[in-house]
């Protein structure tokens, strides 16, 4: 499908999660309770977490992104390495493992969608005798966060159902569906409006929803003996004032565990509930107040409670964010690689990559790393940049827009041209640059600049008219040697790429609903401003997000960040989960083939896609002398406020 190439792209927040899996001991008694200790239950490599207890020994099966996705673990206690459970082999996403009667019960993503707009999560388990995989979702329907009753009879998961993806975020549309555990029959519906099911014994199952009064909570609903009913009545038992969710259960019934937003914290918290009491207990607050800590899960009799969290900038194991991290391709001709930053970009000859470290800090100006990811240097310190373009045609030449992201059409962001040396490059840590202004101050917002593949000239999107549209101006003169409109109207015209071969500038753009500011569509056109078309490369576009667009080596493929998968998993469970812009997608220029090569339950974007086979093999940097510090630099949802 593609030729041989590498693609860069960038996640948000992902490379800094640096989780580990924790356990605390949970007195019998919880009057009895004085002082938690932590212990760690995972080995510091990679991102770990989602857990599940298997026996009351600490053995855990947990989700872990070493081998470039996410793969399914088990630690057996006394052993320093995970062993790799069995699952998908192919698939790009795994979540929520459990195991029960020798089977392993979990979510995967490696079944496309019947059609666009819905996720491909779906649930199945995988006898570890016969390693056989049954899948227990019916096809064209969608589950999450899957919990399993104590005697392994029953699952209960959180299902979307068949119906196309609504657009819904904040909260997903999700019912708490039950099924056999043995083929996904008898499935019925508990409770409507509902996520993150957890059992206690085989009778109970307490869910999260958000209540009518706007706080997050925990529901419960009890299922009768030898009844087969459904929508059964729901009981709210966490009170409003705190936001509650995430819950596990207690094997006796008497307690909860959750995850808490409180008022006045900016942290996320592990709380215990007792019913009878009805009243917190505060666990993490006292161990890490400082930290965000995620989805806790409890031992079979109750004397574990656990959760995963940021391991610390200290702490044994990889302590480093690697500058390029590997990650699993659907198409073996195709390398692909995560960037710590944003605006990734190559140089000529594929061996270096420019990058923004972070679009709001003057301080981290811009960073270039060698496409083995073993050094990185800056230049342009002390200026607020973004959105970069390497000349095709000169290696030490970078055009970046200056100023802030994410501003109006009148605010001030210029086009700079960056000149630099690259001689001797390993000897120096910092690269001296010269900059030129290419455009006017008082032209309002010009950003995102792309070159010719002749290195001439710049397509760039400006706010000069009042609106958002593209224009073409001298790359090395700028304005003052020629400028002209690309585009006109009102509504915004963006992110333009121009194709290696000359002869397309693709863009994103809302003209087909301007009053809409949140979905774009694709749109390609000539240099000269002739045959303008939008790229449909789905039948309902209404709540699509394209974005990001560039072409491959070729110019026969263009590659974009879409929210065509819907959801992965469910946001309130995740950092960092601002929109679904969702993951890379790659198609032809008509908009066939369409062909997704991220899967995930993060917001990927900003990719580049240069010829050749360049990057870091998985495994093979040594983390811990590579790379920025690990910082654990994440936050919470920000639609989350308590």
């Amino acid at each position: 499908m593609v030729i041989k190439s590498t693609i860069v792209f960038s996640t948000v927040g992902r490379p800094s999660y640096g989780f580990d899996i924790f356990s605390v001991t949970v007195p019998k008694n919880l009057d009895d309770m004085r002082d938690w200790t932590e212990r760690r239950l995972t080995d510091g490599k990679s991102v770990n977490y989602n857990g599940h207890f298997t026996e009351e020994d600490g053995t855990v099966v947990f989700v872990s992104e070493r081998s470039g996705c996410s793969k399914l673990y088990i630690q057996l206690p006394n052993t320093n390495k995970p062993l790799e459970l069995p699952s998908v082999p192919d698939s790009l996403f795994h979540d929520h493992p459990t195991i029960n009667n020798g089977r392993l019960f979990f979510v995967s993503a490696n079944e496309p969608a019947d059609k666009p707009l819905k996720s491909w999560a779906a649930m199945y388990s995988t006898c570890l005798d016969s390693q056989k995989t049954t899948r227990l979702t019916p096809v064209g329907t969608v589950d999450y966060s899957p919990a399993v009753s104590e005697s392994g009879k029953w699952i209960a998961v959180a299902s979307y159902g068949s119906k196309q993806w609504e657009g819904d975020f904040q909260e997903l549309s999700t019912d708490i569906v039950v099924f056999s555990s043995n083929d996904g029959s008898g499935r019925r519906v508990l409770a409507r409006g509902g996520g993150w099911p957890a059992w206690s014994g085989d009778s109970s199952v307490f869910f999260h929803r958000k209540a009518d009064d706007g706080w997050w909570s925990i529901f419960r609903v009890d299922i009768p003996e030898n009844e087969e009913a459904s929508l059964l009545e729901c009981h709210r038992i966490t009170p409003p004032g705190v936001h509650a969710f995430t819950p596990a259960a207690s094997h006796s019934g008497k307690w909860i565990a959750v995850a808490t937003r409180r008022p006045g914290s900016q942290f996320r918290h592990i709380e215990i509930f007792a019913l009878e009491l009805k009243s917190f207990i505060k666990v993490t607050e006292t161990l890490n107040p400082t930290l965000h800590h995620y989805n806790p899960f409890v031992s079979p009799a109750s004397g574990f409670l656990c959760y995963h969290r940021f391991r610390g900038e200290a702490s044994i194991g990889d302590s480093k964010i690697p500058y390029l991290e590997n990650v699993i391709s659907p198409l073996p001709d195709l390398k692909m690689l995560r960037i710590n930053g944003n605006f990734p970009t190559f140089s000529p000859d594929g061996d270096l990559i420019a990058y923004n470290p972070d679009f709001f800090s003057p301080q981290s100006g811009v960073s270039i790393v060698n496409s083995t990811g073993t050094k990185r240097w800056t230049i342009l310190k002390g200026r607020v940049s973004f959105s970069l373009a390497w000349s095709p045609t000169e290696k030490g030449i970078i055009y970046a827009s200056v100023g802030p992201i994410f501003e109006t059409a009148k605010m001030t962001v210029q086009i700079a041209r960056i000149s630099f040396d690259l001689t001797n490059l390993d000897s120096q840590e910092d690269i001296t640059a010269k900059i030129k202004i290419l455009t006017k101050e008082e032209t309002g917002n010009n950003a995102f600049p792309s070159c010719s593949p002749d290195g001439k000239f710049l397509v760039f999107r400006s706010g000069r008219s009042g609106h958002k549209n593209l224009y073409i101006m001298d790359a090395t003169n700028g304005e003052d040697g020629g400028i002209r409109q690309l585009t006109e109207g009102p509504w915004i015209d963006t992110m333009p790429s121009w194709s290696p071969d000359g002869k397309f500038i693709a863009f994103s753009s809302n003209r087909h609903s301007p009053e809409n500011t949140e979905v774009f569509g694709i749109y390609v056109i000539h240099p000269d401003g002739t045959g303008l078309r939008r790229v449909h490369v789905a039948e309902d576009m209404d709540m699509v997000r394209t974005n990001h667009v560039c072409f491959s080596p070729d110019s026969k493929w263009l590659l974009f960040t879409a929210n065509f998968g819907a959801v992965s998993a469910e946001p309130i469970s995740l950092p960092n989960q601002f929109q679904p812009y969702g993951d890379l997608y790659v198609c032809g220029l008509e908009g066939t083939h369409l062909k997704r090569l991220t899967c995930n339950a993060y917001e990927n974007g900003t990719p580049a896609w240069h010829s050749g086979d360049g990057g870091p093999d998985i495994g093979s940097l040594c983390l811990n002398d590579v790379g920025e510090d690990l910082k654990g630099d994440f936050g919470e949802p920000h639609w989350l406020v308590a």
